[in-house]
């Protein structure tokens, strides 16, 4: 196809959406068999969510973790953090890497899927504990009376209870090893959500309030993971055996209490470097385009300082303008000013 264009503009109906060419490895929500094909009715035979998490994260040639080449201060603190047992609270421009960081650790220590609590304004420690769905189950027990006419016995309330990340983070663990928790936009959070982490972080517990009421009839209730698995909780209470590896991301536009830093281990995250560019250009596009994309990616590099541009703007424009490689060079121009435009500069 030597035009890249889906849509032309022309007002005229046809098929060309049928023919959409594989989307970017980085937006890729099926996983593939080694030779690229989806399973049937889209659903992958064989990889499960974590590796389609992965292969988003971490590239589709798993090279970015084995050549990303992290700077040692980033080691560092996430060795600290293992060893502490501590909060990771990462701080950088958005497309630095802070969330991939999570994922990286999670695939070199083999420590299973990143559960992942995004944050925005609204969010409450509620949310990341457990959700009781009380409307749901006053529904069921209506309707099971309104069909059968007579009393009926109520639904388990396990059935309606089901934990979030941060509530099944703390879970205890069957193998000895923490689970990783990536908490996302932290700073986009309620002025009361990091006062109100502080004691679940320092116990590394907490209470499911309508278990505990019901602890001396049911001392152990089946309840859902985050990862969609039952599992038993007694006495109402989840207590963490091995605490999680935490990760909270920020872009800093905020800043946080002294008694939740003085919980967390600290690190900023700076632009990437020429090699963690290459690495992850070639993880997620392959070496090829390194090459084919050689004066974006010196464009990119050599940005004004303090310009904020991402990380995976410059993975757009390399992808789009291979895509449009027969096109003229004004429209290749023209996509990759649109796709580099600094975050930090008004329109």
């Amino acid at each position: 196809m030597t035009d890249w264009r889906i849509y032309r503009g022309a007002g005229l109906p046809h098929d060309g959406a049928r023919h959409l060419p594989d989307p970017p490895p980085w937006r890729e929500f099926t996983a593939r068999t080694p030779d690229g094909a989806a399973g049937a009715d889209g659903t992958p035979d064989g990889p499960d969510s974590e590796e389609v998490d992965n292969a988003r994260r971490l590239g589709v040639k798993r090279r970015l973790v084995e050549s990303f080449h992290p700077r040692p201060d980033e080691v560092e603190a996430v060795n600290a953090a293992l060893q502490l047992r501590r909060p990771l609270l990462v701080t950088g421009n958005p497309g630095t890497g802070k969330s991939t960081l999570a994922h990286a650790v999670a695939h070199e220590l083999r420590l299973g899927r990143v559960l992942r609590w995004p944050i925005v304004s609204r969010t409450t420690l509620q949310d990341g504990l457990y959700h009781y769905d009380a409307i749901g189950r006053l529904q069921d027990v209506q309707l099971d009376r309104a069909v059968s006419g007579d009393a009926v016995r109520q639904p388990p309330i396990g059935s309606y209870i089901r934990l979030g990340p941060l509530g099944t983070a703390l879970l205890p663990s069957a193998d000895g090893l923490p689970r990783v928790l990536l908490i996302d936009e932290f700073d986009k959070s309620d002025i009361d959500l990091p006062n109100d982490l502080l004691n679940v972080l320092e116990e590394g517990e907490f209470t499911i309030r309508e278990l505990a009421r019901r602890v001396e009839r049911e001392p152990a209730t089946d309840v859902l993971t985050d990862d969609g698995t039952p599992v038993t909780v007694t006495g109402g209470r989840v207590r963490c055996t091995a605490f999680p590896f935490i990760i909270l991301t920020s872009n800093g536009e905020r800043d946080f209490p002294a008694a939740l830093l003085r919980r967390c281990i600290q690190l900023e995250l700076k632009p990437p470097g020429e090699k963690q560019l290459a690495a992850m250009v070639a993880a997620h596009l392959g070496e090829e385009a390194l090459e084919e994309g050689a004066e974006l990616i010196e464009r990119f590099l050599q940005r004004e300082p303090g310009e904020v541009v991402a990380t995976d703007q410059l993975l757009n424009a390399l992808y789009v303008t291979q895509r449009a490689a027969h096109a003229e060079q004004v429209t290749r121009n023209r996509l990759a000013e649109m796709l580099l435009r600094p975050l930090d500069r008004p329109r």
